[in-house]
């Protein structure tokens, strides 16, 4: 029997506790009302820190070394530097993510009875690129418009704008809180592999859900489009080293999964079916991504 470079893989004691935030999240869920049931996955997580910590696999050493406050600096891991292949990368992962916040737009503006005309959805996109150029200079992942949002619009019916702005100013108070990140730094990950059970298979429910408005009984091509998008999505992972006889400088372009079936689909859909625009197809499938 082959030995796992970890001795404490799978220990029944983690795989306990995940499951103990999984049915948390599911029990909340249920039988919780309102805002409860909405931050299921956070009281789910809350459980697990603390069965974890009265089993002593959490210590809060990091938080009391931790400043109470501090600034995040600009490029605190360095200058940027531009590499043709990675700029290329990232080029088409921003189409992709244009595309399918074009598709959000739409959404959210027929749920707020507000049109949305090329102009605005022109702004949306700008405001896209702008949140990604400012969080790389401030050292963090890149920004978009998430279905999830748009979703809870459809939930709750808040459609106020300044609410959006005050959750960001919170969430830029707690930026500036490095006690808060040791925190969550400090949450093992079998906590976190109990919620994520529930975050991403969220995530890959969310895009059966918009597969389930795509006409699939009048156009014979949808079929066709998706099943090969998916199969050469799944490349990487079931064959993580069919590029080893390629290019090395092309690797950084085809290792993803989601940057292949994304560049596929979308090359597919123009082949079989044209450029043509169809704004309520859009915004239908949007609306299939709701928030949980």
């Amino acid at each position: 029997m082959p030995k796992m470079p970890n001795p404490k893989y799978a220990e029944l004691t983690g795989v306990g506790i995940a499951s103990l935030v999984l049915v948390s999240i599911l029990i909340i869920a249920r039988f919780g009302r309102g805002f409860w049931a909405n931050i299921s996955v956070l009281l789910g997580i809350s459980i697990g820190g603390v069965a974890a910590t009265a089993m002593g696999l959490m210590t809060f050493e990091k938080v009391g070394k931790a400043d109470w406050f501090d600034l995040v600096t600009p490029f605190h891991f360095g200058t940027p530097i531009f590499e043709p292949v990675l700029i290329l990368t990232m080029t088409l992962v921003m189409i992709v993510v244009m595309i399918e916040s074009t598709g959000m737009f739409l959404a959210l503006g027929e749920m707020t009875e507000r049109s949305v005309d090329q102009a605005a959805l022109s702004r949306g996109l700008r405001t896209d690129g702008l949140g990604t150029l400012i969080g790389g200079i401030f050292n963090t992942f890149p920004y978009t418009s998430f279905s999830q949002n748009v979703g809870l619009v459809a939930v709750t019916g808040v459609k106020s704008r300044f609410v959006c702005v005050a959750g960001g100013l919170i969430m830029l108070a707690l930026g500036l809180l490095p006690k808060m990140a040791a925190l969550i730094e400090s949450l093992p990950t079998v906590v976190l592999g109990g919620a994520g059970l529930v975050m991403f298979g969220m995530v890959a429910t969310t895009g059966i859900r918009i597969l389930g408005g795509v006409d699939f009984k009048h156009n014979r091509f949808n079929a066709l489009i998706v099943a090969v998008s998916i199969g050469i999505g799944m490349i990487p992972l079931i064959a993580p080293n069919f590029k080893q006889w390629m290019p090395h400088a092309l690797h950084s372009l085809i290792e993803s999964g989601i940057l292949l079936a994304s560049i596929a689909a979308v090359l597919l859909n123009l082949f079989f079916n044209g450029a043509r625009a169809d704004n309520r197809a859009a915004v239908e499938a949007a609306k299939q991504a709701e928030a949980h």
